[in-house]
């Protein structure tokens, strides 16, 4: 990316630009397409069938209907509505850390965003289950075997359904993100949502897969995050997003033919001014070229592992690098203040984040407290471009580790850079309140 005087800087973020910013492709498809028709989608239009023909072609058989919509906001709330007409039952349950939208509803079902607002109070038909992270979550591969890991989550959604049962509740659907990003940048345990998706069915819901932030090939091995886990995990519903239009306003929900069906017998047919218009759909078609015809899950796969391996390697050298997740062109670097008590190094977090765009590199963090390095680059993400991150992280840790060693404690516990000491990167805590 560049800025308005032209400096150039390395986007490791932006997993909504999914074939790269401006693609010539695709900005040609979108041309294209406007000059000739841009309509109401209550005109059916060529596009539209082909393009969700093509798009369920990646999908298993039983996931064959497509509703488009605008928005992964929007995508996740017609879920909703899908489940709730299919099942006739209300409760949702969702994980700890998740984040499915800005609409009323799906507000509701994002714990990242309310465990912010003080005032809020949870209302009735919203369960939330413990975030089945391996590392920070309430069940660690420090205590336990990664099979009890999985089952010891899958059983926390259990006793929700038999705690909603016992008060006369029903579950219209158990929502996940196939790889959950803003909770942290985390990989769910193997065999946990076989688990889950069994119990879940058993009570009468369905089961969601959102994967608007992890889909369309990122993790390198397969298009859809959710297949993962095993050719047995195949969710009844999946949201997608984000990456599908390279930034172009479009969102899918795929699923099957008899949830449609019960969605249509409510009697009023479901219709989107926009969603599925012709421009729209003709960038989505662009995005689906590109990454096959760019091989750009391969690509992820390869240069996934470069980075995987490379952030293994700091996390030898680095005592505050707690953990590195991730598969594809979808990774984390969980810092911390101890290894022993995972403590957040939220402060090492911020100043990384700083000292990074200071070289030129955008990076954000996730996780509840803020201290999860998230890496989601656009796909076309290089080998020259992993080596640049990882040269440019190595020596910004190194000035972290010298930073601690120069002090008599060697805990991250009172992190915090003042101009006196070191004027060329200085550092405080408003800092990171204010970033």
């Amino acid at each position: 990316m560049f800025d308005e005087n032209g400096a150039r800087f390395l986007d490791c973020i932006n997993n909504v630009a999914h074939v790269g910013h401006c693609h010539p492709h695709v900005t040609a498809a979108a041309t294209e397409q406007m000059s000739l028709l841009y309509t109401n989608s209550r005109y059916l239009h060529d596009n539209m069938v082909l393009y969700a023909s093509r798009l369920t072609s990646y999908f298993p058989s039983q996931l064959s209907v497509c509703y488009f919509v605008n928005s992964g906001s929007e995508a996740n709330d017609l879920a909703l509505r899908l489940a709730r007409a299919h099942t006739g039952n209300k409760d949702v349950i969702c994980l700890d850390g998740a984040y499915h939208g800005h609409l009323t509803s799906t507000m509701e079902i994002s714990p990242y965003k309310l465990s912010k607002m003080p005032s809020h109070k949870k209302k009735n038909w919203v369960h939330i289950s413990p975030i089945p992270c391996a590392y920070r979550g309430k069940y660690s591969k420090d205590e336990y075997s990664s099979e009890e890991v999985s089952k010891l989550y899958a059983q926390e959604v259990q006793k929700i359904i038999n705690d909603a049962h016992g008060k006369d509740r029903s579950i219209a659907a158990f929502i996940h993100e196939s790889m959950i990003s803003c909770g942290g940048q985390v990989v769910l345990p193997p065999g946990y949502l076989q688990q889950v998706y069994r119990s879940v069915r058993a009570a009468g819901g369905v089961c969601i897969a959102d994967e608007v932030q992890v889909g369309f090939g990122r993790v390198g091995s397969h298009m859809w995050a959710f297949q993962t886990y095993g050719e047995d995990v195949v969710p009844d519903i999946v949201t997608l997003g984000k990456p599908i239009g390279n930034g172009h306003p479009i969102a899918c929900v795929v699923t099957t033919a008899e949830i449609a069906r019960s969605f249509e017998n409510i009697g009023t047919e479901y219709f989107n001014t926009y969603g599925g218009n012709p421009v729209s759909l003709a960038v989505a078609t662009a995005v689906l070229d590109v990454i096959e015809k760019e091989h750009l899950m391969e690509h992820a796969s390869r240069v996934g592992k470069i980075l995987l391996a490379g952030l293994e390697d700091m996390k030898l050298k680095y005592e505050f690098i707690g953990d590195v997740r991730g598969v594809g062109l979808f990774l984390g670097i969980d810092l911390v203040k101890s290894p022993m008590t995972k403590d957040p190094a939220t402060e090492i977090a911020d100043y990384t984040v700083k000292r990074l765009k200071e070289e030129h590199i955008i990076m954000s963090t996730e996780g509840k407290y803020g201290n999860v390095l998230k890496m989601k680059p656009p796909m076309t993400f290089s080998v020259t471009n992993a080596q640049q991150l990882l040269s440019k992280l190595d020596v910004i840790f190194s000035e972290v580790q010298s930073f601690l060693s120069s002090r008599s404690h060697t805990s991250v516990s009172s992190v915090g850079w003042d101009e006196e000491e070191d004027e060329s990167h200085s550092y405080t805590e408003s800092d990171a309140s204010s970033s």
